[in-house]
């Protein structure tokens, strides 16, 4: 596998000056106090933003300066989410409101109202309501209309199964080369998605812990569920693929996960904050580190069944597979942990052939190879397809019927995040936009070539694949 040449922890400079990149930097307003502090800068295919403050002056913040992003990625989620779930803005905007937002805290229902407020004062029709379904778009869509339409026996609805996207692992003790914590983690979406899954937020709030996680504009947490914390914190997790399960009574994931971020400091404090209310709604396999302690954990989060696991010298993977037996049974549509030749079996598989062969061996720039790998553990090629760790689905006559992606659906690995105990104790991590293997995704040759994604040419962009890149908390525009 290729030489990413991060190990060691090293600042991306060299790579940044060899690529010829540029870096542009807005700073806002200084006559606007809620805008006080916070900026924003590109790079590497990633847009930076700094936010600080209380729930009201981050929100405006996050909404005044990333108003046009907001708006774009708006149209994406949108058309995805009717196109899947045959149900109108309408219906998501409603049950934002109605479902999603009773249960959530006050700060962070302040925060997503003055994003709203935020992107109005730069000119964008938003409100709320579109912004709390944005946040809350893969529990609406792959969770609660699927509950919806089975409690009202709606007829002629489209299938819509619980997605499985991300491939993730977290080691430590023997397993890695200084016996801290690595952790990995590539982000599986539509292309259309992935483009636009490019925010690096760095967020200093008044009350609570200092975050550095990557997302969407207008979401108030990762959604790939990739940060740390400045306590000592590091957390992503993979979708459970087939879970069915929903309780409108409880509270979106999307907020659980921001709550865990802010305020965990330690583990048990991000269990207790993600099994507390639960909804059901995007239920994933939560892999935990606490560099502190150097211990880690998995969290495997239904709705009845929420199983832990945890230790100070080995590892966890995760690939959209469910492997608490119980959940299995109770909670999925017929997964089967046995069938090797589905995308998470097949890369559960190679995850663990990784962490036997490195193992005392694995760093940040092993995870950086691992999140690139394509080797199709099934078919023993080396392929780049639906069940390669960066997966090209695009690539793949089979599709993954599992998800409801059809052949060549445009989607698959769209970017990766690596970091350390060290690392994050100085509230870095390393980021790669586009496809961790470095190859690009050209939007026009493929609808000449499928045009059964024609659908999708409103929203469908090149996807360009950049160098890994080291971003810090509280860093400026170089």
């Amino acid at each position: 596998m290729k030489d990413f040449g991060f190990s060691g922890c090293r600042i991306w400079s060299m790579v940044l000056l060899a690529f010829g990149l540029c870096v542009t930097a807005y700073a806002a307003p200084s006559q606007d106090p809620r805008l006080e502090g916070a900026y924003t800068f590109e790079r590497s295919g990633w847009t930076y933003i700094h936010l600080q403050g209380t729930p009201e002056q981050i929100g405006y913040q996050h909404g005044y300066l990333m108003a046009d992003k907001i708006e774009d990625a708006l149209r994406v989620f949108k058309l995805e989410d009717e196109h899947s779930t045959g149900r109108s803005w309408t219906f998501f905007r409603n049950a934002a409101k109605t479902i999603l937002w009773p249960h959530i805290d006050p700060e962070y229902q302040q925060e997503m109202a003055t994003i709203a407020k935020g992107a109005q004062a730069k000119g964008v029709h938003v409100d709320v309501w579109d912004i709390v379904a944005l946040n809350g778009t893969m529990e609406l869509a792959e969770y609660y209309v699927p509950w919806l339409d089975k409690k009202q026996h709606t007829k002629h609805a489209p299938k819509v199964d619980a997605p499985g996207n991300c491939s993730a692992f977290i080691a430590t003790g023997s397993y890695t080369k200084d016996g801290k914590i690595v952790i990995a983690h590539n982000n599986w979406s539509s292309y259309a998605e992935g483009e636009r899954w490019t925010m690096i937020f760095d967020i200093q709030p008044a009350k609570g812990h200092r975050v550095l996680m990557d997302g969407v504009p207008g979401m108030i947490t990762s959604n790939d569920d990739f940060g740390i914390n400045d306590a000592g914190i590091m957390l992503t997790e993979t979708t459970i693929t087939q879970f069915e399960g929903w309780n409108s009574h409880g509270s979106p994931t999307f907020m659980r996960s921001r709550k865990a971020l802010q305020y965990a400091n330690s583990i048990d404090d991000v269990v207790a904050t993600m099994r507390n209310g639960n909804n059901g709604g995007y239920a994933n396999d939560w892999l935990i580190g606490d560099r502190k302690t150097g211990e880690i954990a998995y969290l495997e989060l239904g709705l009845k069944n929420t199983p832990l696991w945890r230790t100070k010298d080995g590892y966890f993977v995760s690939s959209n597979f469910a492997r608490d037996p119980k959940l299995i049974k109770e909670e999925t549509d017929g997964f089967d942990y046995n069938d090797l030749s589905t995308s998470p079996n097949a890369r559960r598989v190679r995850w663990e052939q990784l962490m036997s062969i490195y193992k005392g061996k694995i760093d940040a720039d092993a995870a950086g190879r691992f999140l690139s790998d394509h080797e199709d553990s099934f078919t023993k090629k080396e392929n780049a397809d639906q069940r390669s760790l960066c997966g090209h689905v695009d690539a793949a006559k089979e599709g993954i019927p599992q998800w409801d992606w059809p052949p060549y659906y445009p989607g698959g690995a769209v970017q990766g995040k690596v970091t350390t105990s060290d690392l994050a104790e100085k509230m870095s991590l390393i980021a790669h936009a586009g496809h961790p293997c470095g190859e690009d995704f050209l939007a026009k040759p493929f609808l000449a070539a499928h045009p059964e994604f024609t659908w999708q040419a409103p929203i469908l962009r090149d996807m360009k694949s950049g160098p890994w890149t080291t971003f810090t908390a509280g860093e400026k525009a170089n």
